[in-house]
């Protein structure tokens, strides 16, 4: 007849016990795992019976042949370390929420987000220090290509991003848009033509500076069919590209407003010729982000949709 486990729900003592029963066996027996646990041998003893006592189970054979597993002591010892080892990640996890913020949080930022009037990273930091004053910012301005390499291997926490093709290993959060228009500098041929009646051809003949890593930038180029005769690495360089007369290209409409004000460029004015971008925050799917980036997240998250 097999016995009943008197086990039943898992009180402070049954965890003590269990704890007990993985040292001896971690330790290969009662008289390492006495030194180990700072309690006499006999006291062990006692206690892994009372163990098995309390589950209807041997766990092991102990005497002069030595110390060994049972089957069910192998299970047992299975179990005992998967829930002992939950159990001490969530104390963690508690004593974590408990403690202050500290360290660095290494930020890729795309670049020229700032004159952006959708764009409240600013807002974001401003709360995000208030919430964790001991935390270190770090910001990296680098192309879209380079953020995303760098949060998927560790380098960055975080990004903020355009958004195109979506990687399987990161998450995203929404955060907000802009507007790309095309635009020619005042020595170009284009510069004070109608615009709105270039045929596409046109277009097309005309010499294209574009960003030349895998982008919504590139998307357009290539959907639009426009002739790329020049790349660069970010759009301060597009914007000289344009501003030399030799080149049409892609500018957020903020960051080119202060050009446009000074008669140094103006938007060609196709009416199918733009492109709309969302922007994104980024971050590494596994393992889950530290508080700190979540924090941040918060603060993104708050800045851009209130409420």
């Amino acid at each position: 007849m097999v016995k009943k486990a008197l086990l039943g729900q898992v009180s402070d003592s049954e965890i003590r016990l269990l704890r007990i029963f993985k040292v001896v066996v971690e330790c290969g027996g009662l008289s390492a795992a006495e030194l180990e646990l700072n309690i006499g041998r006999s006291t062990v003893s006692r206690h892994l019976k009372d163990l098995e006592t309390r589950l209807g189970l041997v766990l092991c054979r102990r005497g002069r042949a030595g110390f060994a597993l049972t089957p069910d002591g192998q299970r047992v010892y299975d179990g005992a370390q998967r829930l002992l080892d939950a159990m001490d990640g969530f104390r963690n996890d508690v004593s974590e929420m408990h403690a202050e913020l500290v360290g660095t949080l290494s930020i890729g930022l795309f670049d020229k987000t700032i004159t952006n009037p959708q764009a409240h990273i600013d807002l974001a930091i401003r709360d995000f220090r208030g919430t964790a004053p001991s935390v270190a910012l770090d910001f990296t301005v680098a192309s879209l290509n380079e953020i995303e390499s760098g949060v998927i291997d560790g380098r960055l926490h975080l990004g903020i991003v355009p958004d195109h093709r979506r990687s399987d290993s990161l998450d995203y959060l929404e955060l907000f848009d802009e507007t790309m228009y095309l635009y020619c500098g005042r020595q170009h041929p284009l510069f004070g033509r109608d615009h709105a009646r270039l045929a596409w051809d046109q277009l097309q003949a005309c010499d294209h500076a574009a960003l030349a890593f895998h982008s919504p930038n590139m998307e357009a180029t290539h959907r639009f069919s426009l002739r790329r005769q020049a790349t660069a690495s970010d759009q301060e360089a597009i914007a000289l590209l344009i501003l030399s007369g030799r080149y049409v290209g892609f500018l957020p409409d903020h960051y080119a407003e202060a050009f446009v004000r000074d008669g140094l460029i103006e938007r060609v004015a196709h009416p199918e010729c733009m492109y709309g971008v969302r922007f994104v925050a980024i971050t590494r799917r596994s393992p889950e982000p530290s508080r700190p980036v979540r924090a941040f997240l918060d603060a993104l998250a708050g800045a851009h949709h209130p409420g």
